[in-house]
């Protein structure tokens, strides 16, 4: 789809870069960028189900999570740079490979992209696509995907906006996911099922922070007050393992302990949601993907 990539405002920051002749916050041009696609067994049971799912990982991103874990493609923006038409072909390439979906890894910055790749395979395509975001999205982005994406997997980071502005430089977080992931339930509203395989729905995620279980709290509260429990999935992390910059906070600089993550889960069986919890004993670097351009043509075709 055409989109003036001149000044851009894809994301909350609505920076306005002209990207076409330079970066945007989120650290890319207006090429598509990758670091990795391949077949992932660590989302949740009903994303990965048998054989992974297939996610493409995105370089950059529109937030400055001082402990992503992922901050070599997320802050460092390694990656390879890749044409419409390869996108389109690495997704055939995950379903080939058996993949359970197609899982977009924080693409928020290259919408436009994605939904041009999608239109070039769409009769091809016949297994899900995912949109696994931060949640930090603006409702215009997400309408343009309007009837391309079957499952939204939004993180629902933080509620506080003095959190949010100390470990990801985003003081209206909150503000911006809400209403988000509103959006996302509304084109999504329906969980659909295929055995245990989700085929449409929304999932969102929340990862538990050192220190911040309060706030945890707040946003469970919030997401039992605005979406019913009966058309979403809860996805309730306790995998956080300081990385990149948490040394630089020392309120951060832990795994969290069992008093924080009981504290969240208590609130989320109170609520009777349905969805998944990982064990506490879960955090581990296991998770971190190894970004070797597998999966990801090395010639780009410029159009």
């Amino acid at each position: 789809m055409d989109y003036n990539f001149s000044e851009c405002t894809l994301c909350p920051r609505m920076c306005g870069a002209d990207r076409v002749n330079s970066t945007g916050i989120c650290g890319c041009g207006a090429d598509i960028k990758a670091a990795k696609a391949s077949l992932h067994m660590w989302e949740e049971p009903c994303i990965s189900v048998e054989n992974g799912s297939g996610t493409v990982f995105f370089s950059g991103c529109t937030l400055k999570c001082c402990f992503c874990q992922n901050h070599e493609i997320s802050h460092k923006n390694f990656g390879s740079n890749i044409s419409i038409s390869q996108l389109a072909e690495i997704f055939l390439q995950q379903q080939d490979k058996g993949a359970e979906n197609i899982n977009l890894v924080s693409g928020t910055h290259f919408v436009p992209q994605i939904i041009s790749a999608l239109d070039i395979i769409k009769h091809k395509l016949s297994i899900p696509v995912v949109y696994n975001s931060s949640g930090y999205e603006r409702i215009e982005t997400l309408k343009m995907l309007n009837g391309y994406i079957d499952i939204y997997l939004p993180d629902l980071k933080y509620f506080s906006s003095e959190i949010s502005k100390k470990y990801s430089k985003a003081e209206n977080y909150f503000k911006y996911a809400s209403r988000a992931i509103l959006e996302m339930h509304r084109q999504q509203p329906v969980l659909k099922w295929d055995g245990k395989r989700l085929k449409k729905g929304l999932i969102i995620r929340h990862l538990i922070l050192p220190h911040c279980r309060h706030d945890s709290i707040k946003i469970i509260d919030w997401i039992n007050e605005n979406i019913p429990k009966e058309s979403f999935l809860l996805s309730l992390m306790s995998q956080y393992t300081p990385s990149y910059k948490s040394c630089e906070y020392p309120e951060i600089n832990r795994k969290i302990t069992t008093f924080e993550y009981n504290s969240v889960l208590e609130k989320i069986i109170e609520y009777d949601f349905n969805g998944f919890t990982q064990d506490k004993n879960s955090s581990n670097e296991k998770y971190i993907p190894d970004f070797d351009l597998s999966g990801i043509p090395t010639f780009f075709e410029k159009k």
